[in-house]
């Protein structure tokens, strides 16, 4: 089964060395054996990642092994569902990479099936975690087009120009991006959290105990949510959308990892 993940990581590779080259040479062949290298390797990924759920008998999203093997799926499937709707394909050599590292960081870890620890045998666990995780790789491609926002203005502004940074997509398609991106992960993780505290009152008796992983989790909620109504109510757009962006996504790595690395909690076994 293992042999599957590294089939997957060897097609993100691919992929990856194919977007990297596709940025320096604009060629729409390059381009397509990076696109369909990354199909192929979602596809292997997922199909891997569903053979080690049936082997291990719960959704395999609980350490951090799995958790970052879960997220770069998330990611490679996000960013093909938005080539759909935008032509962003030169965005691969961002996205691609670092999900690639990503994918390499998950496979370093121990990845043993162990017995589940008892506070996750709950149909709970399938529920909570695919929502959280969705609206987290949703939320991490948005940091990457936000990035690329203030850099591109930034030049703009300056009027300093590349050949490169022609290629990206214009500030104005990044900004509708960054919409469809708060449109579709803002509801992952409002579920995301309502579920895991319907959990928590089943498995501790109390709905919300203030543990930090539940505090960060409100707290990048409110981050998003603040965005979401200013953009609405009084139309925030381009850099203000950036960086409230940017700030969403480090409330969601510390969340997801600091946490567990620097204060603990009852979420500590991830």
């Amino acid at each position: 089964m293992f042999i599957l993940f590294l089939i997957a990581l060897g097609l993100y590779l691919i992929s990856t060395i194919f977007y990297l080259v596709f940025l320096v040479i604009d060629r729409k062949n390059i381009e397509i054996i990076g696109h369909f290298s990354l199909l192929a390797g979602f596809i292997v990924h997922f199909l891997a990642t569903c053979f080690r759920y049936f082997q291990a008998g719960y959704t395999p999203i609980t350490n951090l092994h799995e958790s970052l093997s879960f997220l770069s799926l998330c990611i490679a499937g996000f960013f093909l569902f938005l080539k759909r709707s935008y032509k962003i394909s030169i965005l691969g050599s961002i996205i691609v990479p670092l999900l690639s590292l990503m994918f390499i960081w998950a496979l370093s870890l121990p990845n043993d099936i162990k017995p589940l620890a008892p506070i996750l045998q709950s149909y709970w666990l399938p529920i909570h975690t695919i929502f959280a995780f969705v609206g987290n790789s949703i939320f991490f491609v948005s940091f990457f087009v936000s990035v690329l926002y203030l850099f591109l203005e930034r030049g703009i502004k300056r009027k300093r120009f590349s050949p490169i940074s022609s290629r990206f997509p214009s500030l104005e398609v990044l900004d509708s991006i960054n919409y469809r991106c708060m449109s579709y992960g803002f509801p992952f993780l409002t579920i995301g959290i309502i579920t895991g505290s319907l959990w928590a009152g089943i498995a501790w008796g109390s709905y919300w105990s203030w543990d930090p992983k539940e505090t960060w989790s409100l707290i990048t909620w409110i981050v998003y949510a603040i965005l979401i109504h200013n953009r609405l109510a009084i139309g925030w757009r381009g850099r203000k959308t950036a960086y409230m962006m940017i700030v969403g996504f480090f409330s969601i790595l510390f969340t997801f990892l600091g946490i567990n690395f620097v204060i603990g909690g009852l979420h500590s076994y991830l």
